[in-house]
């Protein structure tokens, strides 16, 4: 039983904020796959709905081999997660409920863990880049079939294409507004209004996290710095504690030697007595 379920987790280890992003991700493509399959839609928001789950089996594609590069056992690592690859190949709708795998593995990993915000505090670089990629992403989906949706057959609509819809997201949420696709209905105005808000919130993070990153110093140069000091300090220590010794054995062999030299003269000056006494018992 425990060699069937080997690959779900490894249950010594809290989830990190890649793996919980991938997770939200995951769960994500499932629900698209599913609306793909069963859904009542048009052709074009299949269209767009399909491109938008190629981009994720690449951002899964992505993941994979930068765990696999990074994982120092890497047959280990293929045994244990050779799903997540299968469940990343585009264009096979089939495989990708796969993904299921891949959330039930997080799931049992957030069970069996007690706290998900210590590992947050301790990546919090992770986890920034982890939640920017998955608000990228859901904003993107939910923007452009929401703009497609509403737009599509409307009188004087220009977004009426897959491609127009997620151009026309990406620039809004990018809120650089080149203004060739705009939505012509109040329901468009609003998912606008909504995505530009959420575009200048997203830049705000990532302008604070690149400022982060070029400004603040880095944890592990913080930790190597306060490791150098201590072993430095450390030395000092060693080396006064070392030259402290050398002079205590020098006080003690100086003392030694006095010692021996006081107990010469009081054994000589004991010796003499003894002699000057005999002789004048003698006499």
């Amino acid at each position: 039983m425990a060699n069937t379920k080997r690959w779900l987790i490894q249950p010594d280890t809290p989830p990190t904020p890649l793996q919980l992003a991938m997770m939200l991700l995951s769960l994500l493509s499932v629900i698209l796959v599913l609306v793909i399959t069963f859904g009542r839609i048009d052709g074009e928001t299949r269209r767009l709905l399909f491109f938008i789950d190629t981009c994720i089996c690449m951002v899964f594609m992505s993941n994979f081999f930068y765990e696999l590069f990074k994982a120092s056992a890497k047959t280990e690592y293929l045994k244990h997660h050779w799903i997540d690859f299968v469940a990343s190949i585009p264009a096979i709708e089939a495989l990708r409920m796969a993904r299921l795998f891949q959330i039930l593995r997080v799931v049992r990993l957030i069970r069996t863990t007690r706290s998900l915000i210590v590992p947050m505090l301790k990546q919090r670089r992770q986890a920034t880049v982890a939640s920017l990629l998955v608000a990228l992403v859901t904003i993107l989906t939910f923007a452009s079939v929401l703009v497609l949706i509403v737009e599509s057959g409307v009188e004087g609509a220009n977004i009426d294409t897959a491609e127009s819809a997620i151009w026309w997201a990406l620039v809004t949420i990018s809120t650089v507004g080149y203004g060739d696709y705009y939505p012509v209905t109040t329901a468009g105005h609003i998912i606008g209004g909504v995505v530009i808000v959420c575009g200048v919130s997203f830049f705000g993070v990532i302008s604070g996290y690149m400022a982060s990153v070029f400004v603040a110093p880095d944890e592990a140069e913080k930790l190597d710095s306060h490791a150098e000091e201590i072993r430095c300090e450390l030395n000092n220590s060693l080396m006064r504690m070392e030259a402290n010794q050398q002079k205590l054995l020098a006080e003690i062999d100086e003392l030694k030697q006095t010692i021996e030299e006081q107990l010469e003269d009081k054994i000589d000056d004991k010796l003499d007595r003894k002699l000057e006494n005999r002789l004048n018992q003698d006499n």
